[in-house]
């Protein structure tokens, strides 16, 4: 039995469709809200309150630890499942997972990437972390309000790279680790295919809409505020801000080939991912 928290959020949700047939046991705050196909166990539990965990680990073998949503409370959700004969582990981080704290921004939206990484990795069971770059669907959040009311696209630093993930790419990696034994003791540094700057995207997602998609650039300072105005909270804005600033003369986290070599296929690209995602962009 796989037991998987985070599971209403959009990589849980994917996983738990991609591990139906598996035995998969979600834990959520709202089950009756929670909307999972018939076949899917469905525990009422708060990662967060890991005691109340305990009726969902017991008789379970493996674990997804997913870092938002138990948040500060990792490494005692891995001592639980420990303790109850969990034998597995695989914990969802992120590429920056060592870089300063104060320099992460999901952190600032709940992220607890080095906490779920690092209990994962001393839990003494067997474990995996997987740890992806950007993933593609940022574009979305970024951009798509802007795409849907036009052409224009107006965004801080054109020339910024990264090497954004396909979530089904990541979902099926997460399937890969939580089912076999190929990666266990490991931490996998997981990226999108090649490295893309910002005005590239929009430009692959204006191919994918066959529309003319026009970047333009704007001042640091300026998008900081539209974010802010936007609701987003300072402390992410600024760790934003400042990571593309320290990442302007090289891309991001630069293309790996751990999502071939452990699926087997060329990773989705971006464009594909575009491609996947032109009714989220429609007018």
């Amino acid at each position: 039995m796989i037991v998987l928290t985070g599971a209403t959020g959009l990589v849980g949700r994917l996983l738990t469709t991609e591990l139906e047939t598996d035995g998969v046991r979600v834990v959520t705050r709202s089950p009756l809200d929670a909307g999972f196909a018939s076949g899917v166990e469905v525990v009422e539990a708060d990662p967060q309150r890991p005691e109340s965990l305990r009726g969902a680990l017991r008789g379970a073998d493996t674990l997804f630890l997913h870092s938002r949503a138990v948040g500060d409370a990792a490494y005692e959700v891995v001592a639980l499942a420990r303790e109850l004969g969990v034998r597995r582990v695989v914990a969802l981080a992120a590429a920056n997972v060592d870089d300063d704290l104060a320099a992460q921004p999901s952190r600032f939206r709940g992220d607890r990437n080095k906490e779920a990484d690092d209990a994962a990795a001393t839990s003494g069971l067997e474990w995996v972390s997987v740890r992806p770059s950007s993933f593609a669907l940022n574009a979305l959040t970024a951009w798509g309000a802007q795409i849907r009311a036009g052409d224009d696209v107006r965004y801080v630093h054109a020339g910024f790279e990264e090497s954004p993930i396909h979530e089904r790419d990541l979902v099926e990696v997460l399937a890969r680790a939580l089912r076999d034994d190929d990666l266990l003791g490991r931490r996998v540094d997981l990226t999108g295919p090649e490295s893309l700057s910002h005005a590239e995207m929009v430009r692959q997602i204006g191919v994918a809409l066959g529309r003319p998609l026009r970047f333009h650039e704007v001042p640091p300072d300026a998008a900081a505020r539209g974010m802010l105005a936007g609701g987003l909270p300072e402390p992410f804005v600024a760790a934003m801000m400042a990571r593309y600033a320290a990442n302007l003369a090289q891309p991001q986290f630069p293309p790996t080939a751990e999502a071939e070599k452990i699926l087997g296929r060329p990773a989705r690209t971006f464009g594909g991912w575009a491609a996947d995602h032109v009714g989220d962009f429609a007018v």
